[in-house]
Formats: C-alpha cells, sequence, structure tokens
C-alpha cells in the first residue's frame, strides 16, 4: 500500500503505445529527468504536444498510470500500463475512440484510495487543486490508525486507532472504506468520503449498491462482497475480516505467497486431513480454492475470487446470472430513500439508461425533504429540465446557489436553461462564473461560446474555445466550432454553435 502512489519519476515506465482507432500515437519517456507524456495524431497532424507527468498512481501488481496537471487542473494519461500484457494500452472504456479523448479529470474521490491525507478540490472544481492534490504518496500509517501526531510525540505512549481493538463494523470499515465499492457508491447527505477517519463507521459517510443478481466476479473491486458470500466468512462470522488473512504491514514475496496463505487457511482448518494429506503435491490452496477470474470492467487484469469455493468446479463457479435493474445496499446500515435515489441517479450517469423512470420517481417523492441537500437538488434539476420542467429546474438550481454559490452543476445548467428563455446576458454571467473555475471541462466552454456567439461576441467565443482546447487538443467538437466563430454574428450562430445543449449532468 505504501507504493500505491509517489512521485512520475520514481516508478516511470518508459514505452510507445499506437492506438489505431485514433492514430493517436503515446509516448511515455524520461526526457532530461523530467517524465512525459507526448502525443502525434497522425491523422490531425496539428494535434501534438506533450504533458509534463507529475505522479504515478498504481503498485503495478495490476498497472500504473501516470497524472499531469495543467494550470492547477490535474488529469490522468489516457493509457496506463498493464501488469498482465506488460504493455501500456488506453484507459478501459476509451479503446473503442476515432479521436484523442478529452482530459480526463482526476477528482479527489479517486485519489483517496491511492494517496494519503487527499485535499478537496478547489470551491466549485472537479479537478482543479490551488495547492497540492495531497499531502503524502501512497497509503501512510494514518490511513488506517488514524491522526498518529500525539502517539509520535509522546514516544509511543498516547494511543493510536488499532483496527483489531474496534467493533466488527468499525474495524471492517477501514477497508471498506476503499475495497469496496458495489455496483454504485453515493456519499450520504452533507458528507465527504474525504473526511472518513479510521474509528468511525464508513456508513456515515458512503452508502453503497449493489445490482440484484450481479456476478460476483464481474466486477474489479469486489472482494468484500465476495469474502462475505464465503462459507468461511459465513462459519466464522465476525471473528473473520480481511486482516484474518491479509498483513497490512507485510507483503510476501512471490516464492512465500504459497505458504504464508496456506499457514492462514490451516489456522482453521487445522484437522489431519488437511494439515498432513490434502494434495500435498500442491500446497498452494488458492489455486484451487480462489482462482483468478476476470473482471469485466477492468481488462487486462486478472482478479482473486474471494468466495473460497469448496469446489472450484461446481456449477456455482460458473453459473450464469442475471443482472437485474433493481439496486439494494450492501454494507450500508441506515440508508435512506434519498441514498437509494442518488444511488439510481449516479447508475444513470454512468450509462444505465434503464434505471430513468426509477429516478425520477424516486426524485419527486424526495423533493420536499432535500431543500439543504445540494447534491440531490441538482439531481432533481437536471432530471426536471429533461422532462421539460423548466421552470422546476430553475428553482430547484436557485436554491442550490443558495446553499452554494459555486456548485458548477446549477450555475451551467441554469446558466443554459437561462439562454434557452432568451435571457443571455444572465446565461453568460452564470456560464462565465462556472467556466472560470472549470476550464478544462469541454462542454461548459461549448455552452459559453454559443451564448457569447448568440450575442455577437465572436472574440469572446473564441477565446473561451481556445482555453478549453488547451486541455483537450484533440476534441474535434471544439476545434470544429472554433473554425465557425469567424461567421459568428449576434443571433447567427451558425451551425454546431446554434443553442446552449442541455441539461449537462
Amino acid at each position: 500500500m505504501a507504493h500505491a502512489s509517489g512521485a512520475a519519476e520514481e516508478n516511470l515506465i518508459p514505452g510507445t503505445f499506437l492506438h489505431a482507432p485514433s492514430g493517436v500515437e503515446y509516448v511515455i519517456s524520461n526526457a532530461h529527468g523530467q517524465p512525459r507524456l507526448s502525443f502525434q495524431s497522425r491523422k490531425e497532424p496539428d494535434v501534438t504536444g506533450q504533458y509534463s507527468l507529475n505522479y504515478f498512481l498504481g503498485s503495478g501488481h495490476l498497472g500504473t498510470t501516470y497524472l499531469y496537471q495543467l494550470h492547477d487542473y490535474l488529469f490522468e494519461s489516457p493509457v496506463a500500463w498493464y501488469a498482465a500484457s506488460r504493455a501500456y494500452d488506453m484507459k478501459p472504456g476509451l479503446a473503442e475512440m476515432t479521436e484523442m479523448p478529452p482530459s480526463l479529470p482526476m477528482q479527489s474521490s479517486c485519489l483517496r484510495c491511492h494517496m494519503s491525507a487527499v485535499q478537496h478540490s478547489d470551491l466549485g472544481t472537479i479537478n482543479r487543486y490551488s495547492s497540492l492534490p495531497f499531502l503524502h504518496g501512497g497509503i501512510t500509517c494514518e490511513a488506517c490508525h488514524g491522526d498518529a501526531q500525539r502517539h509520535v510525540s509522546s514516544a509511543g505512549k498516547a494511543p493510536i486507532v488499532n483496527p483489531a481493538h474496534l467493533d466488527p463494523d468499525r474495524r471492517d470499515s477501514v477497508c471498506i472504506s476503499c475495497h469496496l465499492e458495489g455496483d454504485v457508491s453515493v456519499e450520504r447527505a452533507g458528507r465527504s468520503a474525504l473526511d472518513y477517519r479510521p474509528g468511525e463507521p464508513i456508513s456515515d459517510y458512503l452508502a453503497f449498491y449493489v445490482y440484484s443478481g450481479n456476478n460476483l466476479t464481474a466486477r474489479g473491486v469486489s472482494e468484500v462482497e465476495q469474502l462475505a458470500e464465503s462459507t468461511c466468512k459465513r462459519m466464522s462470522g465476525d471473528k473473520m475480516s480481511c486482516t484474518s488473512c491479509h498483513d497490512p504491514h507485510f507483503t510476501p514475496a512471490p516464492e512465500q505467497r504459497a505458504a504464508f496463505f496456506r499457514a492462514k487457511c490451516l489456522t482453521c482448518h487445522n484437522q489431519p486431513q488437511f494439515v498432513q494429506s490434502h494434495h500435498p503435491e500442491n500446497p498452494d490452496c488458492t489455486s484451487c480454492h480462489m482462482r483468478h477470474t476476470g473482471a469485466e470492467n477492468i481488462p487486462h487484469v486478472a482478479w482473486t475470487d474471494h468466495r473460497i469455493l469448496r469446489d472450484p468446479a461446481s456449477p456455482d463457479s460458473g453459473a450464469e446470472h442475471t443482472q437485474s435493474a433493481e439496486l439494494s445496499p450492501v454494507f450500508s446500515p441506515g440508508a435512506t430513500q434519498r441514498d437509494l435515489a442518488m444511488a439510481y441517479y449516479q447508475a444513470l450517469r454512468e450509462g444505465n439508461s434503464s434505471v430513468e423512470p426509477e429516478v425520477w420517481k424516486l426524485l419527486q417523492e424526495q423533493r420536499g425533504s432535500i431543500g439543504n441537500d445540494a447534491a440531490a437538488l441538482d439531481a432533481y434539476g437536471l432530471l426536471s429540465a429533461e422532462h421539460g420542467k423548466n421552470h422546476d429546474a430553475e428553482e430547484a438550481f436557485h436554491q442550490v446557489l443558495k446553499l452554494d454559490p459555486h456548485d458548477l452543476t446549477a450555475l451551467s445548467n441554469l446558466g443554459t436553461l437561462e439562454a434557452k428563455e432568451g435571457r443571455l446576458r444572465s446565461s453568460v454571467d452564470l456560464l462565465h462564473s462556472a467556466f472560470e473555475a472549470n476550464e478544462d471541462v469541454a462542454g461548459l466552454a461549448m455552452n459559453l461560446a454559443r451564448v457569447q456567439c448568440m450575442e455577437g461576441d465572436a472574440a469572446g467565443a473564441r477565446a473561451t474555445l481556445d482555453a478549453a482546447l488547451v486541455y483537450g487538443p484533440g476534441v474535434a467538437a471544439l476545434r470544429r466550432m472554433r473554425d465557425q466563430m469567424a461567421d459568428c454574428k449576434a443571433g447567427n450562430p451558425g451551425k454546431d454553435a446554434a443553442t446552449p445543449q442541455g441539461p449537462t449532468r
């Protein structure tokens, strides 16, 4: 865990990768002591450039990716190195793109399980950090033991959090906080997962949901769910936890792994038939009972099956699972209907359009109780706009801005609605306020440029698009719109700049 992240030069893997569908070649190199990501499109010669790499993310056991900063905005490289293939390839979801992908914003919620003392992004931004985005590379002692300042200053006399001495819920929360995703996870109302501290229940900060009937070997981060389904865990109950098998302070060398984990198994399975005569030719218990399974949402990765199957060849291990569209909470005592609504909303944002009717129904039911909940109000406003209820959407976004004047979703979508109502000056003010803090968001830049063009401000529209192209030089829609700005006139914004598009989730 200590090697989960750090300065890019500490773990730089030079390499070259040509992405055939887009025609973009990526080169990761160390140029005069400075790690760099260079790119060159073979289809669009002017799409070329390089970024200085600041950080690496990933110990290399499964893979490694790199992060770079531009004008305080933090991004992830579109290519990553995969251990299984020992080569570079596109990040998940980008393999079929026919142009260089937009910049990939690195949010604090994505950093928190790879770095320590992760900081909140600037107010109203997705991925802008005016100061350091995190204070320590890797996972430090404090991630599991809490604030160690008093412990260190007292030469070890002052206590720190010892997960082994906590009740099962708070003990397991230390591992769950990073090793459980579910199909969907959402922050509880008014809470940020960045504020979780060891010794607290993680369910106070996050609610986790899974689709009924989902295959527990199909997702990458599902060890916690798989272990809960195992006979070992069900028979042992609260006595068994992640640390029953894993030592957070020690990783066995490859040649020691079989003996190390066999000893863990024999702690419980200590009958003579296991100790003396159970497959003496193969001491590696996990090779049969915890086989590697393909994680469908993470290409190039093999994942260990934590169901600890007694008979790996049984029908259970290869059974077909039929996934429903129904979300159910897991490891989330106290989850509310508001949390369920936000879980369905998150699923919708991630591309599951089948849940839209359920999202809309739940958000309408919750409308009277979310007056101080900016995240839920944003969701309600967006769905209201999609359902043609612009007045309700505007009301919700105005309510959000009273709670947080910097809220990106409310500013950008209210600005879009204002433009559609013909209130162009108000629209520009709202969109520009959002764009000043989020210049890397291509959709926001295009909406602002459309309204500036509708006002006849061609120079302002071009400046907006030029600013966004710094972060997404290969985004064809941005480049086309900028080229059209030469014909921009008030009331005649051009083919691709006709009206602001929205809502923007």
